[in-house]
């Protein structure tokens, strides 16, 4: 029997940071996170490397930076031929691979996305919870096998039942790609819809959580002054008081084009209600994956199974007058949850307050599988400190995300975010704005020290830290063969 570790990575779409129980949020329910959580390590202060889809996943199973894989949008036409992707190197060393739900490399409008050369040997594939492809969308097949019509359901007010959800789905593949492959080392890609938009979680577990009993969001008076500065940046920017976000339709719009903040509108709801079903959501989601380590239990494979939690990226939730993502950096757009957990290979019950990038999870399992480890690849391994063998509140000086002309939008924004664990620099290069904050004093981000008289000398500093890292960051092409 191959003894190599199984690989669970299990990537949720658009979760923030400060969603899981048992790290602090006292509204949320996540038991069966939570136990992860208990059983292995936690990375308080990890950070995505675009606050959009498509980048972030072309970064974080690559090691590289999105700039560097040159995939930087939402809609590209196909994922190139270098940097190979984890599952690529993985399935080269023997591993069985399997990929659940949504990849996103590139474009799925209009069409199921192109694959790459990925190693996937198991493919179950799930964009989005919509019926929109005419053939190659397995989550709607099997919904149509189990008597319903995906696309009837999603107009339901009342949310897809959990029985038909595209999160059970993904938990009852998964389970079965892990029993098919019980005698040979496998790495499983799961990739659940929720909690992304449209913010329409079934109605069982809507009802779990009083919209008046969580807490609002982050929110000052000031905000709407400073998203108004910003509102040439994207849709996003356009921001309204969160007391009138209009989630009132149960289906919110799909199309980048508009946006997903809206006027004051009568019967408009309150920022709770969103927050309510974005826990409800996550909810659901813990339930599964409460499934999926029964499963493995039952298996006899948990011990010998590198299990990670995490999100390509976050949600603004209501706070600072916004919802959903775009180009903007707060934490709760750019930090995501990040839990590792294998037996009693990691440290269990550790909480690491070091700076950490997705782009770390794939040496990490290089470093583990025993494969090298590139030298284009700008990810830094996390074994020492899953190991015990280093500072666990010591990885990197400063970490990076980027979003350059992302999404399908009049006037295509740049933008770059450095945050070495007290000043977070943003920079939209082709507005000839910025945001300056310091965290240790403002960890809500409200003062934006961008114009302080006091602090141009510290900005100046941080830009040319920003612009040395962008260029460390950049893939510098193969290696030399010769001297010239």
């Amino acid at each position: 029997m191959d003894r190599r570790p199984n690989i669970l990575w299990i990537c949720t779409d658009q979760q923030r940071y400060d969603t899981i129980g048992a790290l602090g949020n006292e509204h949320v329910s996540t038991p069966h996170i939570d136990r992860l959580v208990g059983q292995g390590t936690a990375f308080l202060r990890a950070y995505c490397q675009s606050p959009i889809c498509t980048p972030s996943r072309a970064s974080f199973l690559t090691g590289m930076v999105p700039s560097a894989v040159r995939v930087n949008r939402n809609g590209n036409p196909a994922f190139p031929d270098f940097p190979p992707l984890i599952s690529r190197r993985l399935a080269d060393a023997g591993y069985s691979c399997g990929l659940v739900g949504k990849l996103h490399l590139a474009s799925a409008y209009g069409r199921v996305e192109e694959r790459a050369d990925d190693g996937y040997g198991y493919w179950q594939y799930s964009h989005a919870p919509r019926d929109d492809w005419a053939s190659g969308h397995d989550y709607a097949d099997w919904v149509r096998e189990h008597g319903g019509d995906l696309g009837e359901l999603v107009k339901d007010p009342r949310g897809v039942p959990a029985e038909l959800h595209q999160t059970t789905w993904c938990a009852e593949k998964t389970i079965e790609f892990m029993q098919a492959n019980r005698d040979r080392a496998w790495f499983a890609s799961v990739n659940i819809y929720d909690p992304h938009p449209p913010f329409n979680p079934p109605q069982q577990y809507r009802e779990l959580f009083d919209p008046s009993a969580v807490d609002p969001p982050l929110f000052r008076d000031t905000d709407l002054a400073q998203q108004s500065k910003l509102a040439d940046i994207d849709f996003q920017s356009q921001a309204r008081h969160p007391d009138c976000l209009d989630i009132n339709s149960p289906i919110l719009p799909q199309s980048p084009q508009r946006s997903l903040i809206e006027a004051e509108t009568p019967g408009a709801r309150d920022a709770r209600t969103l927050i309510a079903a974005y826990y409800a959501m996550i909810k659901l989601i813990d339930d599964q994956v409460g499934r999926i380590m029964a499963a493995l239990d039952a298996s006899g494979q948990r011990d010998n199974t590198i299990i990670i939690f995490t999100s390509d990226h976050g949600e603004m939730l209501g706070d600072h007058g916004l919802i959903q993502k775009g180009c903007r950096f707060y934490e709760g757009l750019v930090r995501v949850p990040l839990v590792m957990s294998w037996g009693d290979q990691f440290a269990a019950g550790l909480r690491s307050r070091a700076l950490v990038e997705l782009t770390d999870i794939v040496p990490t399992l290089l470093e583990i599988c025993g494969l090298a480890i590139p030298p284009y690849m700008t990810g830094k391994s996390l074994l020492p400190i899953l190991s015990g063998e280093q500072d666990p509140d010591q990885h990197r000086d400063l970490v990076r995300s980027e979003y350059i002309d992302a999404i399908d939008l009049p006037g295509a924004s740049v933008a770059t975010m450095q945050f070495d664990g007290r000043y977070k620099f943003i920079r939209y290069h082709n507005h000839n704005q910025g945001e300056l904050y310091d965290l240790q004093s403002d960890p809500g981000e409200f003062e934006d020290l961008w114009e302080s008289a006091a602090h141009q000398e510290l900005k100046l500093e941080l830009a040319l830290r920003s612009l040395d890292a962008a260029m460390m960051n950049q893939y510098h092409g193969p290696p030399r063969i010769g001297p010239m």
